[in-house]
């Protein structure tokens, strides 16, 4: 069994999953970290795994400053080989420049794409991995729609594609009126998505595109959504299947009528100096948040074989919340922290070195590996 030190930097909901399914893991005997800059959250943490796990947790709590690095940060990450960012997007240079500092392995899983543009410039030249946005989406997804893109051109025998649509919603079991939405996840990270441009592209050009700028209909098994352009999710799609795909995008599914009361709120803030801020705390104040969630994930790949025909590959998920040990995880914990703890076990057994973002993850090891396939299946079991 392979033996580490992780760091989990930011004992939220994600970092509390990924310590505990790093915990329980039968591949890899863990020493985890937990690190905040709230001493609360480090006790909720080392109390939510010490409770959830049916094995010898091995858990120590980092104090972690504001800014910067302090002494209790510099000592632990001097024994750790990986940092895993849990933290918001903000912080991604900063824990970036951490680990290269430390020479320690690091996976983030942020959407934000100017940060993640500073960790790519980071990790030039670094003696460690820096695996960049690697959840559920960016991350998951993404290595999905690779995978359907690779069967499809070696079943139909071309190299070029229509289309290449991913799409994901972490919405709640039941979404009332008006807002048909209950948040599951960060309400920073949801307003941050609906306000920033999106990549994507149209007839082989890489464009932005305003969020909530592409909203459509979808039926996926059987169940009715809506979903729409929110930035992020594309990952380095955009520039890495240049030439590849027609028209490929990344849009966050939800229930009908929600981006409608978004479109009505932001006509509210459109003055307003800080709308993300101001979008996150109207939505704060008329939004709950829940337990009982659900993640919908959808890929898929479009265009003619080598007779002329049109052909379409897709895949879908629907996950619900699930038990970890004891802990009952809800789905976007599961979801999320999986593929995290996925490119961690891969960065410590294949030990690369400099950036590495999804398109460059090799999808059969991913989909298939212990981690991922816990929460998702087996992909190869799932054709």
């Amino acid at each position: 069994m392979m033996q580490s030190n992780i760091f989990i930097a930011g004992s939220g909901g994600i970092g509390q999953a990924a310590g505990l399914i790093l915990t329980e893991s039968d591949v890899m005997d863990v020493c985890v970290y937990f690190g905040d800059i709230h001493q609360d959250a480090i006790d909720k943490a080392l109390d939510f795994v010490n409770k959830g796990t049916t094995k010898a947790a091995k858990l120590i709590g980092v104090l972690m400053s504001l800014d910067g690095s302090n002494e209790a940060m510099d000592a632990a990450l001097a024994k750790c080989d990986i940092i895993m960012d849990c933290l918001p997007g903000s912080q991604a240079p900063r824990m970036a420049s951490l680990a290269k500092k430390h020479h320690c392995h690091y996976a983030n899983l942020t959407e934000y794409v100017q940060e993640t543009k500073d960790v790519i410039e980071i990790s030039k030249n670094a003696d460690t991995a820096f695996v960049l946005q690697t959840g559920l989406a960016p991350g998951f997804i993404n290595i999905l729609a690779h995978k359907l893109y690779e069967e499809f051109c070696s079943e139909y025998y071309v190299s070029t594609v229509n289309s290449m649509h991913m799409k994901v919603g972490a919405i709640s079991k039941n979404a009332p009126s008006p807002h048909y939405y209950a948040f599951t996840w960060s309400p920073i990270g949801v307003a941050t998505e609906y306000l920033k441009d999106a990549e994507i592209v149209r007839n082989f050009k890489k464009i932005n595109v305003p969020a909530l700028s592409g909203l459509e209909r979808i039926i996926i098994d059987g169940d009715e959504y809506e979903d729409n352009f929110t930035s992020g999710g594309a990952a380095d799609f955009p520039d890495a299947f240049a030439g590849k795909v027609k028209d490929l995008d990344y849009k966050t599914i939800r229930y009908p009528g929600h981006y409608q009361w978004v479109k009505n709120t932001m006509s509210t803030i459109m003055n307003t100096d800080n709308r993300i801020k101001a979008l996150e705390n109207i939505m704060l104040e008329n939004i709950p948040s829940v337990e009982d969630d659900v993640v919908v994930v959808y890929a898929s790949v479009e265009g003619k074989d080598s007779l002329g025909r049109l052909r379409r590959k897709e895949k879908s998920y629907k996950i619900k919340p699930s038990f970890v040990g004891h802990q009952k995880l809800r789905a976007i914990q599961t979801t999320t922290a999986a593929p995290l703890c996925e490119v961690a076990f891969m960065m410590l057994k294949n030990q690369w070195k400099g950036t590495i973002l999804q398109s460059q993850l090799e999808t059969d090891e991913f989909l298939n590996g212990p981690y991922v396939s816990s929460i998702y299946g087996r992909y190869d079991d799932h054709k």
